[in-house]
């Protein structure tokens, strides 16, 4: 027998995640909670009423939290009333009390396996502020007329008041767009066609078509994993995508032309443009597919987007995608405004999920300010701009816990099933041996290079392959695989495949 090759690595130590709520936090939350119909009833008499305007939510089946809604209304002449209305958490979350502290602190919701981490209060993200249906709800909005090739003819944006018609999961609603019956089905019919032009607009301009997919854990009463499963993606993912998009976009619009663009005067939504060395290796993999899309120190974004949809449902999909997400610069929260490379948008913030991230938040707060054609004091935007750069650190710690969460339980299903024969999707190669994801957990794994069929192997760093030097077989990224799980070890999450030929 072989001795083992895959060193023990000891696991770095996680970011401490966040605990329970103090009790002043969740005392403060209850209070505002009691309150209710006392706070419906004065807001109505000063904000803009949709209550009697058909409206509509869109979430996944697990969705606690309902942060964004859509209602609709034609106007005649091709034209539609397009409302996208967002949790008012600003009206309940005032600056320096003791939730905006821990939402500050916390600045994002955390989605592990099975359990979530609110920035929220329960009291606030799953009650007051969650847009449930049939009841009245608070809302910031952007509301537009539109025609159906998505031109804007005239928007407005404030605080409104909701009662939304019905709670719909994206199964649900791809049914009634697809043509099933619903009293909704014609509002619904009106939102695909805007949407669709939005779209098309979108990619027109040189956004990047990547689709990350999304996995999900299923797991028994106890917590054990039986099963792991993509979450499909739909055209009513998009039909909400596309909505919130235009939100995001037109509100950093008039903020952007507010204060002239100035430095420093609202959170804006950034990314810059890829690593162009990281995007050359993707390139160099592209090229046997017959495409080019690095050219000199431009990307092509036509020819990406042509790779990225032509890769949709092959064996290619994950690594040319995964690829693609890697090469880009990370989008961050900043206040200082260089546009958005993935969308093609010049300005762009996030205002579409105050529930779940503290950005939206002070975007709520600022265009507010802006709104009422106040200046923001330097100690407020001072403020922003330390919260937004918090904001990115605890995105991508939240981002990591995540992952991790996910993977633990990918360790605790395939040390059950030791053993197992299956395939994988080769998405890396190095001179020690190939990593794969194997096909029905998409677990990442290892075949080291003494594991390989009895050769001796060159690794090719340019084509990013592995070449047996006798049998001149070939190991590249995107080859699937017949593999067994061999090794699992729990402690350091690691696992180890085999070839199985």
């Amino acid at each position: 027998m072989k001795k083992e090759f895959t060193p023990k690595v000891s696991k770095p130590a996680p970011a401490p995640l966040p605990g329970p709520f103090a009790r002043e936090v969740i005392g403060e939350a209850e209070a505002l909670a009691t309150h209710e119909a006392e706070i419906m009833q004065k807001e109505s008499a000063t904000r803009r009423d949709f209550r009697d305007i058909p409206t509509i939510t869109i979430d996944p089946k697990d969705a606690k939290d309902f942060d964004d809604a859509l209602s609709h209304r034609a106007l005649g002449n091709g034209l539609h009333e397009v409302g996208v209305h967002i949790a008012d958490v600003s009206y309940f979350v005032t600056p320096h009390t003791a939730i905006d502290k821990e939402a500050r602190k916390r600045a994002t919701s955390i989605y592990l396996v099975g359990r979530v981490i609110p920035m929220l209060p329960e009291a606030l993200s799953n009650n007051l502020c969650s847009l449930v249906p049939h009841k009245e709800r608070l809302t910031y909005s952007a509301v537009f007329e539109i025609d159906e090739k998505g031109a804007i003819h005239k928007e407005w944006f404030g605080r409104t008041i909701i009662r939304s018609s019905a709670r719909l999961t994206y199964e649900e609603a791809q049914e009634i767009m697809d043509g099933k019956e619903h009293e909704h089905s014609a509002m619904l019919l009106a939102l695909t066609k805007i949407a669709r032009s939005l779209r098309k607009k979108k990619f027109a301009e040189g956004a990047i078509a990547i689709h990350d997919t999304e996995l999900k854990c299923e797991m028994d009463e106890s917590g054990t994993p039986i099963r792991f499963y993509v979450v499909p993606h739909s055209e009513s993912h998009e039909l909400i995508e596309d909505f919130m998009l235009l939100a995001n976009r037109r509100v950093a619009e008039y903020a952007s032309k507010t204060v002239d663009n100035r430095v420093g005067s609202f959170v804006y939504r950034i990314h810059g443009a890829p690593d162009l060395d990281k995007l050359a290796f993707l390139d160099l993999y592209a090229r046997p597919l017959g495409y080019t899309i690095v050219k000199g120190q431009h990307v092509d974004a036509s020819e990406l987007n042509r790779l990225l949809t032509e890769v949709l449902g092959t064996p290619h999909q994950y690594f040319v995608h995964s690829a693609a997400l890697r090469s880009m610069a990370k989008a961050i929260y900043s206040t200082k405004n260089i546009g958005h490379f993935g969308l093609a948008f010049k300005h762009y913030t996030h205002f579409t999920s105050p529930i779940r991230r503290y950005p939206d938040l002070l975007v709520h707060r600022l265009l507010t300010e802006y709104l009422a054609g106040k200046k923001v004091s330097q100690k407020m935007l001072g403020e922003c701009d330390k919260a937004a750069l918090h904001a990115t650190e605890q995105e991508v710690a939240a981002a990591t816990a995540e992952r991790e969460s996910l993977k633990a339980k990918q360790v605790q299903f395939l040390a059950n099933h030791v053993g197992m024969k299956s395939r994988g999707i080769v998405t890396g190669v190095t001179n020690f041996g190939i990593f794969l994801r194997e096909e029905t957990t998409g677990a990442d794994g290892l075949i080291h290079v003494t594991r390989l069929p009895n050769d001796y192997y060159v690794f090719n760093e340019q084509r990013m392959e592995l070449v047996g030097t006798g049998s001149k077989r070939r190991f590249r990224l995107g080859d699937t695989l017949p593999i067994t799980v061999n090794r699992v070890d729990p402690e350091c999450n690691q696992i180890d495949y085999l070839l199985d030929e």
